[in-house]
This record gives structure tokens, C-alpha cells and sequence, in this order.
């Protein structure tokens, strides 16, 4: 009897390490799980917030989301055999993305389409855009809008002689950041290409018909530095104006007149948290 009971004593002193160690890595697990599980979610919380996303979605998709990462924790394997994996896309969980809930969205689009009291002030992206345009980029549609296409010119190497191989030198010059008043004109082809993006703007390789409006741009510095960089150079001249989209767009949501911007109330700017 008191052989037995040693033996058994004797066991489970030799099981304890591996007991210790298995409880300190569960322990360590579920740690992990919940600090993971919490950023995850905050961070979800806080874009969701940011793209004014529906509150429905939003729980539907946090719940699918912890769902995801109990069952990484526990090791649940799916019932065809797949053990599910961090980086298995949120829409092939809840269905948003897939191709069945895209068609439910057009086919919704053309129920709209065809409802008669359904009426749409203005295009539904054009909040969205005016959510990533720049102050200056606003000075400049404002100006395309009120003045017209703006000229532009690509400085090339080869002379006059076209037949000549040329090399691009300087693409898309234009006096546009001077015009509208940008405050940082160093990004105005940022800002060109950024609207050029959102289909605002179109770079057309048509030249305007009144020719001194190239000569003003061609006599300013930046021209004649590029002039210079490309030795027997030439210009080639462009054009800079909106699209329709980018027309309609300024029309409905960018006030062209002063005395619009004046009476406008002043919006506070949340503080960052």
C-alpha cells in the first residue's frame, strides 16, 4: 500500500513541470487572444466610424470577426476539413465582396432605377470625393470651372525638326498652381494627377486655339529652366480642362463665386483625439 501511494506520488511530481507548462501556455493563449481580439476590434471600430458604415454591418462584422479568432484559439477545425486562417477574407465570411453580393447590389441599383418617386439630388460618389480632394485642389477645380481649359506644355528635346528621336524632358507645365492661388504650388502635380484619378480633370493633346496664352506660359521660369536642361528643346503644347463628370461635379458641389464662400458658416474642426 504505501509502495502505491509512493509510486503515485512519485508521478506526479514528475508530471508536474509538463502540468505547469501546459497551464502557462493556455494561459498564454487566451492572453494573446484577448489583446489581439481587442485591437482588432477597436481598430474595426474606429474605420468603420471613419467611412460612415452602417451599424448593422458593423456588429454583423465584428461578431464574424471574434467568431474567427475564438475559433483560431481553440483550434476548430471546419466541417469540410479546413482549419480557418488570420488571413481569410472578411468577405468570403459575411458574403460582402463576393460576386452574389455584388449582383444584389446592381440589381438593387436597377430597382431604384426604375422606382419613379426615388429621387437622387446628386451623384452618390460625390461625397466621397469631396472627402479626398485638398483645399488647393478646390482652388483649382474652382478655376477650370470659372476660367476654362488652362494651357499646358511638355518640354521635349530634338529642336523643331519632329522628324528628330526626342526625349521628354519636362511633362505638363502649367502656371494652374499661380492661377488659382495654391498655397503649396510644389504639389500641383500632385494635385493634377489626384483629380485626374477621381476623373475630374482630362489631359487633352489638344492645343487651345488662342496661341498667347502659350507664349505667357512658355516665357516663365520653370519653362525656360526646362528649356535650358533639354539644350536644343522644343515645346509642345496641351491643354488642362474638366471632364463633364468634373463639370457637373464643381456645378453642384464647388461655389464659384466669392460672395458664396463668404456666407458660408465656418465648420469647426474636431480635435484629434
Amino acid at each position: 500500500m504505501n509502495d502505491d501511494y509512493a509510486t503515485q506520488n512519485g508521478s506526479v511530481r514528475d508530471a508536474l513541470p509538463g502540468l505547469i507548462r501546459i497551464a502557462a501556455l493556455a494561459w498564454w493563449r487566451t492572453a494573446e487572444w484577448t489583446v489581439e481580439a481587442y485591437i482588432a476590434t477597436l481598430s474595426r471600430l474606429i474605420r468603420a466610424a471613419a467611412s460612415g458604415e452602417s451599424p448593422t454591418d458593423l456588429f454583423q462584422d465584428t461578431g464574424a470577426e471574434l467568431r474567427e479568432y475564438l475559433r483560431r484559439l481553440l483550434g476548430v477545425i471546419e466541417a469540410d476539413g479546413a482549419r480557418p486562417t488570420a488571413e481569410q477574407p472578411a468577405a468570403s465570411r459575411n458574403g460582402r465582396g463576393s460576386t452574389e453580393w455584388l449582383r444584389e447590389q446592381g440589381a438593387e441599383l436597377l430597382r431604384r432605377s426604375a422606382d419613379i418617386d426615388f429621387e437622387e439630388d446628386a451623384h452618390p460618389a460625390y461625397a466621397r470625393i469631396l472627402e479626398v480632394l485638398a483645399p488647393d485642389e478646390a482652388r483649382i477645380l474652382r478655376l477650370l470651372a470659372m476660367e476654362g481649359a488652362q494651357p499646358s506644355v511638355d518640354v521635349r528635346t530634338g529642336g523643331p525638326l519632329r522628324l528628330v528621336k526626342s526625349d521628354l524632358v519636362a511633362p505638363g507645365l502649367s502656371m494652374i498652381g499661380a492661377e488659382a492661388g495654391c498655397r503649396y504650388v510644389e504639389r500641383v502635380p500632385a494635385y493634377l494627377n489626384n483629380l485626374y484619378r477621381l476623373g475630374l480633370i482630362w489631359f487633352s493633346r489638344e492645343p487651345l486655339a488662342d496661341p498667347l496664352r502659350y507664349q505667357v506660359l512658355e516665357a516663365q521660369p520653370q519653362v525656360a529652366d526646362a528649356m535650358r536642361e533639354a539644350g536644343r528643346g522644343r515645346t509642345v503644347r496641351r491643354t488642362i480642362h474638366l471632364t463633364p463628370f468634373g463639370e457637373d461635379f464643381c456645378e453642384t458641389c464647388i461655389p464659384l463665386e466669392p460672395a458664396e464662400v463668404v456666407e458660408l458658416p465656418e465648420t469647426e474642426v474636431p480635435a484629434p483625439d
